[in-house]
């Protein structure tokens, strides 16, 4: 079973926020969206808000006999 996709929409940020987002996800070896959405639920968390955890990405070869 796949993981749904997941939503796409443009985000306009100043030039000095999405640098140190990028520095970050470099530190912590991470793509800048895959940091925006850990600190977007890091954020939603702080505010009592729970958002539950999508299924993670299955990555390599299927079992044999699995259904792609």
């Amino acid at each position: 079973m796949a993981a749904p996709p997941k939503k796409a929409f443009a985000l306009r940020l100043d030039p000095a926020v999405h640098a140190a987002v990028e520095r970050l996800a470099a530190a912590e070896l991470r793509s800048a969206n895959a940091q925006i959405e850990m600190l977007l639920r890091e954020a939603l968390k702080a505010r009592g808000v729970d958002v539950a955890k999508g299924q993670p990405i299955r990555r390599g070869r299927p079992p044999r006999g699995e259904d792609t």
